[in-house]
């Protein structure tokens, strides 16, 4: 005890006032140059002094930087040498932090085997290595192994690397795959073949990274990346062996605010271009044995309509927001009458219920569905001699059905875990009830005990009315009282629910006093479409104030104090931070924002830059003036002042492709030049990667490290 006391003493000495600390007198944050550029629309003016550090892909990739270019860089690193600098002597009890996670964590890891077409698939780890190893067995788990991707060989000499999109052809001798080495999700597509590993010289860039097979064993589908703005538009095919630049454009998504995909129906007897945007959808189908035939158009788009297909016999199953089911419903038309008035109900739509997603099997149904903000599976025979709920008995949990390709089976797989039980994966027996546990994940180190830590879901009322979930976990030991820190998490955009569920990393933060408070906000769709839908848009401030209510209910209910209340969320979620920091930065001691969207009105104004045009439903178009208005009132960087703000750390990549790196990086220079508080700011940012972060396990592991002791520092540094 005496050594961790000490050892906390000594990481919080780096927050203490530099005027106590001569090693820290000299250290100075950087200050950016500030150049105003005017920006108007709709007869505002806007001046922002920091848009000069915006980079184009073709300035980062130069070998010899322009003055504007060598500007950014220099400003980034000089921030990078600040963080360093004054976070030295946390970097021991970083790097132990980083071996207690590590520590808890198997790794010989492997995946549970699933069969697909005749070969078993795993996928494991050794000690050690960063990167999984793809192998599969023949017929039988006594086959001997054959190695697809050894993905540590793979990566040597690469600061990042991610390989994905693996797609085995139908005859299981090629597998199509993808690799990413900027971190900007631009995927070249390339095959091997597993007979005799030799890698085909064909090489497809700018890819998504998703391939499909068509039956005949030679002819793949993929999407293609605008080259600017990264949006997914057009679907391709290419013959085996060919030269890529004489691939075929099969469909071009020419509507900038839809996206598109390919894929395969889990029958195998379709290939599906998919469109989609924020409220509307569109499928083609064309039979996977005809790779050159035409594609069919299941149902036109129409905006406000949604929907999704799979096949099943001779009918297409569509989950559809049809009819005004705001929660979804199910329906299914015949393969030869597909357009929406063909359509009838399976599943009728339910006011308290939300039908996330369906399993299809040769004798049943399964339903993933959201009832009270919990996941529930339901399973149907298609005779309807039965139907029944799997049974969950913790008042707060995650559950979740797998990809489960095999056709003619009566078992299912699904994962479960809550915030104190690590995660499962489970063969089920729809048919005799009867379950498998095929895997429980592994909790080393030998001090972890399940039954030493309490969960429970607090309903927070909201300033209009409405209860909020808010999911807290943490030790028994722990008393919860106005001294007690709490870190408070969420997202709350695109209808993205983040479930109640267990994490080894976060008992470093548990087992040292900490409550984790996960907060179920609108934006997601926890409770259903309808808590998206007053989320976003028009609706967006009700993300923010959610988010603040439930901080203001842990403070007044005497659970902590705005001492020792934290915030943290990424990307939208770091949106969030921002919004929370400018309405009421009173309420929290320190926050981590991460490759946060924050400079919402200019990137909304600006067609060019990823993502935009296909989010005009969620944020709002800023062209039409009611939207710029809405969004200029919260967004971050516009509303900095001159005020005090919390103790805050940003993160951000370089080569993030779905949040700029310069707009944290603005936020920062912003920030520092505003804000009349002594509290840290630090701006970190990662020249390898991009909007995931390391692609490593282990490099991921130290990432969750330096968060973590940004957190803990703070905390001992007011209890001294």
């Amino acid at each position: 005890m005496k050594k961790i006391l000490l050892l906390s003493f000594t990481i919080s000495l780096i927050f203490a006032s530099c005027k106590n600390k001569k090693m820290k007198k000299d250290i100075k944050a950087p200050v950016a140059e500030k150049k105003a550029t005017r920006l108007e629309k709709h007869g505002d003016v806007r001046e922002d002094n920091y848009f000069w550090m915006r980079l184009s892909d073709e300035q980062k990739k130069a070998k010899v930087k322009d003055e504007q270019t060598q500007k950014v860089y220099d400003y980034l690193n000089a921030e990078n040498t600040y963080y360093d600098e004054m976070t030295s002597e946390t970097k021991e009890f970083q790097e132990k932090l980083f071996e207690e996670m590590k520590g808890r964590i198997k790794e010989d890891d492997e995946s549970v085997p699933y069969k697909q077409d005749g070969y078993f698939y795993i996928t494991r780890y050794e000690i050690g290595g960063q990167y999984p190893i793809h192998t599969r067995k023949k017929s039988t788990l006594e086959a001997n192994e054959e190695i697809i991707f050894n993905v540590n060989n793979e990566a040597k000499g690469y600061d990042y690397f991610q390989l994905g999109g693996l797609n085995i052809s139908p005859d299981n001798n090629m597998v199509a795959f993808a690799t990413d080495t900027v971190s900007r999700r631009q995927y070249f597509i390339r095959i091997k073949n597993l007979e005799t590993g030799k890698i085909y010289k064909d090489i497809i860039e700018n890819t998504t990274g998703s391939s499909v097979w068509a039956n005949d064993n030679k002819t793949i589908y993929y999407t293609k990346k605008d080259p600017v703005t990264l949006r997914s538009s057009k679907i391709y095919k290419h013959a085996l062996g060919s030269d890529a630049k004489l691939d075929e454009l099969v469909f071009e998504e020419t509507d900038e605010t839809f996206s598109a995909f390919v894929t395969k129906s889990k029958s195998k007897k379709y290939i599906i271009i998919g469109s989609y945007s924020t409220v509307s959808s569109e499928y083609q189908v064309l039979e996977a044995d005809n790779p050159d035939g035409e594609f069919r158009i299941i149902q036109p788009r129409e905006r406000d309509l949604e929907y999704d297909i799979a096949h099943y016999g001779d009918h297409f199953y569509i989950k559809t927001n049809k009819d005004g089911a705001t929660n979804f419903k199910l329906m299914k038309t015949p393969v030869t009458k597909t357009g929406k008035e063909n359509w009838v109900d399976v599943i009728p739509h339910r006011e308290d219920t939300l039908l996330e997603d369906i399993s299809i099997f040769k004798d049943y149904l399964v339903l993933e569905e959201r009832n009270e903000g919990l996941n529930k599976i339901r399973i149907k025979r298609w005779d309807e001699s039965v139907d029944y709920y799997l049974p969950f008995e913790e008042e707060t949990y995650s559950a979740g059905v797998y990809a489960n390709p095999d056709f003619d089976t009566d078992i299912i797989r699904y994962s479960y875990n809550s915030m104190t039980t690590p995660s499962s994966v489970i063969d089920f027996n729809m048919k005799d009830k009867s379950k498998e546990i095929k895997k429980e994940q592994a909790v080393l180190g030998g001090k972890f005990d399940k039954n030493n830590y309490l969960s429970e879901r607090i309903w927070v009322p909201a300033r209009d009315g409405k209860k909020v979930a808010l999911s807290i976990v943490y030790r028994k030991d722990t008393k919860l009282d106005k001294n007690t820190p709490i870190l408070q998490y969420a997202y709350g955009s695109y209808g993205y629910t983040v479930n109640d569920g267990f994490s080894t990393t976060r008992l470093s933060l548990l087992d040292r006093g900490f409550v984790f408070a996960l907060a179920h906000i609108r934006g997601s769709q926890y409770l259903g479409r309808e808590w998206y839908e007053d989320g976003k848009m028009l609706n967006k401030k009700n993300t923010f104030n959610d988010f603040i209510d439930c901080s203001k209910y842990l403070i007044d209910n005497n659970y902590t104090s705005a001492k020792h209340l934290y915030a943290m969320g990424g990307s939208a979620g770091g949106l969030l931070m921002g919004a929370i920091i400018n309405m009421n930065p009173e309420l929290y001691n320190g926050i981590i924002a991460a490759v946060p969207f924050v400079d919402v009105i200019s990137t909304m104004l600006d067609d060019s830059i990823p993502l935009t045009t296909g989010e005009y439903d969620e944020w709002g178009n800023p062209n039409n003036k009611e939207y710029y208005d809405y969004i200029k009132s919260y967004s971050p960087y516009d509303q900095v002042k001159a005020r005090d703000y919390p103790n805050i750390l940003i993160t951000t990549g370089l080569h993030d492709s779905q949040v700029q790196y310069w707009e944290p990086a603005k936020w920062v220079a912003k920030l520092r030049e505003l804000k009349t508080d002594n509290n840290t700011l630090f701006l970190h940012t990662n020249m390898e990667a991009g909007h995931g972060g390391a692609s490593g396990r282990f490099d991921a592991l130290k990432e969750t490290a330096e968060e973590y002791t940004f957190f803990l520092a703070l905390e001992n540094k007011l209890e001294k």
